[in-house]
């Protein structure tokens, strides 16, 4: 079955509730996590998805609250006796400081470390990340503070498609990405530089023509949803679902 686990729903500042972004793609012998905020084991756990499940790691820039949890990830994968190859994406910017970072903790020298397969994604819109008879999932740059990718993810026996925004300012490439969608997951953390608010996502979500909005990467903190939603009602009479963590949405 196709599924999407939202691993974490909050935006950069986590509450005890909503963890940083970061969600997981299931589609037959996939299993893909998209970013990897805190330390994902937990909420992996939580979900009920063992480490050695996970078949690919995509990373889609790299900001603290969507790349801190790697080196906890890999880490934790190798401790735990993995041995299959792990593949790992990302645009080059964010691909090199990763390797920067995982040189701090001097990952080359763990003794029998599984291969990883480190893959740069191309900087240019609808790239091929994930190419395969059951799964497809293509990437391009957005507009956010540092090279930022979204994505397009196409489920191919059921016949379904999910966009994801990731962390961006109103863009035409995210228009592009959610063409037809069956879900749009867009960011919410509001009208900023970098940044889109649920009202700008609803815009995004009419203009592509998808079916479903849910929105990620919100405050939560005092009456921010509650303002956040009232907001949206004035745009739209259309459902839009605020995600929240180790939600499971099956296609």
């Amino acid at each position: 079955m196709a599924r999407i686990i939202i691993l974490g729903a909050g935006h950069a500042v986590p509450d005890l509730e909503h963890e940083n972004s970061h969600l997981l793609i299931e589609q037959g012998a996939h299993c893909v996590l998209v970013d990897c905020a805190s330390n994902p084991v937990i909420q992996l756990k939580k979900a009920g998805v063992e480490l050695d499940q996970i078949s690919d790691f995509i990373l889609t820039h790299f900001h603290p609250d969507h790349v801190s949890g790697a080196p906890l990830l890999l880490m934790s994968m190798w401790l735990l006796g993995r041995t299959k190859t792990l593949r790992l994406y990302g645009l080059t910017a964010t691909m090199q400081r990763l390797r920067t970072m995982l040189e701090l903790y001097d990952w080359c020298n763990w003794p029998n470390f599984f291969p990883v397969e480190s893959i740069d994604i191309p900087g240019r819109e609808l790239a091929p990340v994930i190419d395969t008879a059951d799964l497809k999932i293509y990437a391009s740059p957005v507009q956010h503070l540092i090279p930022t990718i979204g994505l397009r993810v196409e489920f191919c026996p059921e016949g379904k498609t999910l966009a994801y925004s990731c962390d961006t300012e109103p863009c035409d490439q995210v228009v592009r990405l959610a063409k037809g969608a069956d879900i749009l997951l867009h960011e919410a953390t509001g009208a900023s530089k970098g940044h889109s608010s649920a009202a700008q996502a609803v815009d995004i979500f009419s203009q592509a023509g998808a079916k479903q909005l849910y929105l990620i990467h919100y405050s939560a903190r005092g009456a921010d949803l509650e303002q956040m939603m009232a907001n949206v009602r004035q745009k739209t009479a259309c459902p839009v679902s605020v995600t929240h963590d180790l939600q499971r949405i099956d296609l």
